[in-house]
Order: structure tokens, then sequence, then C-alpha cells
């Protein structure tokens, strides 16, 4: 971000990510008072990091990190809830339709699969499927490089692959 007018450039990136940032939050702690919390700090920790001079290259890729960062030091602080309790709360409460309900079966097959992998796993899939970034975001977002990730999503998704076998094979 070294656009002349980092406001501009913050509030821009603001409405683009927000959501996304939000999402990425709440699917880590399946939390939604927790995700809106931690979605504020994000922007608040970059802002303060822009307005004091320093220069952000991917906004994006910034945006997730320091939010990982935030999600690390919250697990640190209180036991993350379960991806079973998540589902109990009702996740997805607002389903009627046959159709609905066989989404939300598979939905939910695929949430306790990725529920069921290991934190750094997980995060890569989440980043790369759900977010949609790229490999060069998420490493950046990560602090890990391309071909790290790019070898941590193949093993992610292999693992993925294997849990289901088991899990629904059987």
């Amino acid at each position: 971000m070294n656009a002349n007018d980092p406001t501009e450039e913050f509030l821009k990136g603001y409405e683009l990510y927000n959501d996304a940032i939000f999402r990425y939050c709440y699917f880590q702690t399946s939390n939604r008072e927790v995700a809106l919390d931690l979605t504020q700090d994000t922007f608040t920790k970059v802002w303060e990091y822009i307005a004091g001079g320093k220069i952000v290259e991917n906004l994006r890729a910034f945006l997730y990190r320091v939010a990982g960062n935030l999600i690390i030091d919250w697990r640190r602080k209180k036991k993350a809830s379960s991806l079973d309790a998540m589902i109990e709360d009702g996740y997805d409460k607002e389903i009627s339709g046959r159709r609905e309900i066989e989404e939300s079966i598979d939905s939910k097959e695929v949430l306790a699969i990725v529920g069921a992998l290991d934190e750094k796993y997980r995060d890569v899939l989440v980043m790369r499927y759900v977010e949609d970034l790229s490999i060069k975001e998420i490493a950046a977002a990560t602090g890990a490089s391309e071909n790290n990730i790019s070898v941590r999503l193949h093993r992610a998704l292999e693992k993925a692959r294997s849990i289901g076998a088991e899990k629904y094979n059987d």
C-alpha cells in the first residue's frame, strides 16, 4: 500500500476485505462476537501500522497475517470452541427444504473433516478455498515460503481425503 493517500487506500481495503477477514475469524473461532472483535482489532492494528508511516505492499495478505496473529493470541487466552459446538449452536439454523438439508449435511461433513485437520493444514485450506487467496498471498500472510504453502496445501488435501475416506466409507 504505497499510494499517495494511505487513508483512502486503507478505507478502500476495509470495504474490500472486511467481510472476508470476518469470515476467516469466524471460521477460526466459531464465535460471532469474538470474530467481530478480532476483525475490528485487525483493522485497528493495521491502521496504527500505516499511520505510523510504515508501508504495506500487499494489504490483503497483511490483513490475514494480523488476523492470524490475533487469533493465535485469542486461542492462548481462551480455549477455542469445538467444531461440534459450532454446529450444535446452529451454524445452519435457517434450513428449509430437502435440497438445503442435503447441502447442509454435506457442508457439516466437510466442516467436520476440515475441523479434524491440524491447524496449519486447516488454515491453508480455509485461506485457499474459502477466502480464495493465492499461494503467494497465503505465503505472505503466514510468513512461510510459497513452496512450503504449496506442499502444506497438498498435504492438507491428502489428509482431508484420508479422513473423509475413513469416516464415511466404514
